[in-house]
């Protein structure tokens, strides 16, 4: 699976990542400016707030950066974060082993370069009633072969199967053109992957997820990924829309809390993103941009 420097494809995914990036971060501020209903309608409007991200390299030049974008106390959103980013390098010792027994890229302990791009975003929203939603998409390269990963789960602490419903509808039609039976098992990869081994239990009710995904055809794995994109804003947006103006007791919020406990937890233990992220040296501000404002454990 030897891969040239691909520099168009790069130039395509890195652009394609920043677009959907603008596109969600205008319909969240959109959505803020039409809440009209609940206890923060009266608040000013939720505004992100942009700041560039850098890698620093071995010998500390330049290694690319990106922009993380992060919304807090908003009328609907309590903390969202939108990052976008591209880097390169070479990989430290641990990582080449650790790609190299899983990608069987024997040629990487003689070649350690790599370059990804990708956009990670999380969602905690004010009321316990709106699900907290999860959606990552990326493009990884080096000399020895490249791939696609990356999908998005919704995290409700209080459940409806309508919504849920809804979520897994939109995902897929989104897939499903790509191949008869691909939704199943990327919904059926999402399960295992978005699972806590040490509560014995799923983080949230599931959606879909893919990691080395390279068919030998990149134009028909973009498409496939940007898909998984596009799929995020009509999956998430009705489901906010329906539930924002729901009345919420202290007992909902305190189940919300708690739920974003096993948020936390998975995140700092299980996330290949965030290994990853700390591992090769970007900012961690934006690495552990997913983690909730709040949190409690009984």
């Amino acid at each position: 699976m030897a891969s040239d420097g691909m520099e168009a494809e790069k130039a395509e995914a890195s652009t394609w990542f920043r677009q959907l990036r603008d596109e969600i971060v205008a319909a969240f501020e959109a959505l803020e400016d039409t809440q009209q209903i609940g206890p923060f309608a009266d608040r000013p409007a939720g505004r992100f707030e942009v700041t560039e991200t850098k890698r620093a390299g071995a010998d500390g030049e330049d290694a690319g950066g990106g922009l993380m974008s992060v919304m807090r106390d908003g009328r609907v959103f309590e903390k969202v974060g939108v990052n976008v980013s591209t880097v390169h390098g070479t990989l430290g010792p641990e990582a080449v082993a650790a790609m190299a027994a899983r990608k069987d890229l024997p040629g990487m302990t003689d070649d350690p370069r790599f370059w990804a791009s990708g956009i990670s975003l999380v969602a905690h929203m004010q009321n316990p009633h709106c699900p907290a939603v999860h959606m990552n998409t990326r493009m990884f390269w080096t000399p020895h072969g490249w791939w696609f990963g990356g999908g998005s789960d919704l995290n409700p602490c209080l459940e409806y199967d309508e919504d849920t419903a809804h979520f897994h509808a939109v995902q897929k039609a989104h897939v499903e053109p790509h191949g008869a039976g691909l939704y199943d098992a990327l919904k059926a990869w999402a399960d295992r992957y978005f699972f806590i081994p040490h509560r014995k239990r799923a983080r949230g009710v599931g959606g879909i997820f893919m990691d080395d995904r390279c068919t030998g055809d990149w134009s028909a794995d973009f498409m496939l990924t940007r898909d998984i994109g596009r799929a995020f804003l009509p999956a998430f947006l009705p489901v906010t829309e329906r539930r924002r103006g729901t009345v919420w007791t202290e007992a909902d919020k305190d189940a919300q809390l708690v739920h974003r406990g096993l948020y936390a937890e998975y995140n700092l233990v299980y996330d290949r993103g965030t290994k990853f992220g700390l591992a090769t040296g970007h900012d961690p501000d934006a690495v552990l941009m997913s983690l909730p404002p709040l949190a409690k454990w009984v």
